[in-house]
Parts: C-alpha cells; sequence; structure tokens
C-alpha cells in the first residue's frame, strides 16, 4: 500500500430543486440542491433563491412564500421541529418524498447519482454548479 491515504467514496444521490412559478409556462429556475447519501447516513440540503431571476420568469411571483416552500424542503432533510411527519420519516424515505414529481411551484429535478468522500461538502459543490449565478 501506498504512502498516500487511500480516501474512501461512497454513492451518493441527489436532485435540483427548481422554482416553476408559472406551472402551465414550465420555466424554471434552479434554486436548491437535496443530497442523499445512505452509507454515510446523510441527508442534507442547500437552499438559494435568486429574487431578480425570479422576478424575469414571473414579475407577480411571491418569493417570500417560494422562500418558505424552500425552507420547507430543507426543514424536512434536516428534521427540524416544525417538519411534521416527513421530518420523522428515515432519512431514505424522506429523499424519496423530496423527490417525488409534483406540479407544485417548487420542483424536484431527476435524480442523479456520483461518488463522494464528503456529502456535506458535495453539497455545497453541487450548490455552487447548479445553483448560484455564474461569475463572470
Amino acid at each position: 500500500m501506498s504512502a498516500r491515504a487511500v480516501t474512501s467514496r461512497d454513492t451518493f444521490e441527489y436532485a435540483v430543486l427548481r422554482v416553476v412559478p408559472r406551472v402551465e409556462r414550465g420555466e424554471s429556475l434552479n434554486a436548491g440542491v437535496l443530497v442523499y447519501c445512505r452509507q454515510r447516513d446523510y441527508l442534507g440540503s442547500r437552499v438559494h433563491l435568486d429574487v431578480d431571476r425570479l422576478r424575469a420568469l414571473d414579475p407577480t411571483a411571491d418569493p417570500a412564500a417560494i422562500g418558505a416552500a424552500l425552507q420547507a424542503a430543507a426543514d424536512v432533510c434536516s428534521a427540524a421541529v416544525g417538519a411534521g411527519a416527513a421530518g420523522r420519516e428515515a432519512l431514505g424515505s424522506r429523499f424519496r418524498w423530496l423527490t417525488a414529481p409534483r406540479s407544485t411551484v417548487v420542483q424536484p429535478g431527476p435524480v442523479h447519482t456520483g461518488l463522494t468522500a464528503d456529502p456535506d461538502a458535495e453539497a455545497d459543490r453541487l450548490l455552487r454548479l447548479l445553483v448560484l449565478p455564474l461569475e463572470g
């Protein structure tokens, strides 16, 4: 074995949370990520609502209500007291509930997989890559 430490990587799943302010139009903006890693007993989320981008899609959208819906998803991930019955489920059940298709203003995208040594850092990376505005 080499002197370099071998880093263990585990499979994780993730989905993007999309805001679809006018469901009939189908236009969306990415506003969060959900990350689940069964082997590391991890379920986490990161959310960020870009109000300017939201207003570009729908000037009448309610950022406070949409922010509350995003926070509700984050609360289910963290099993916050106000998360209700969904927040008391097992991690995998919570992730499946959060990623089930729905036609509401906040919708999950498809589930993808990858490998990670640190699912919490992966959530941060995915937020930067898939949600936050591009630096330019």
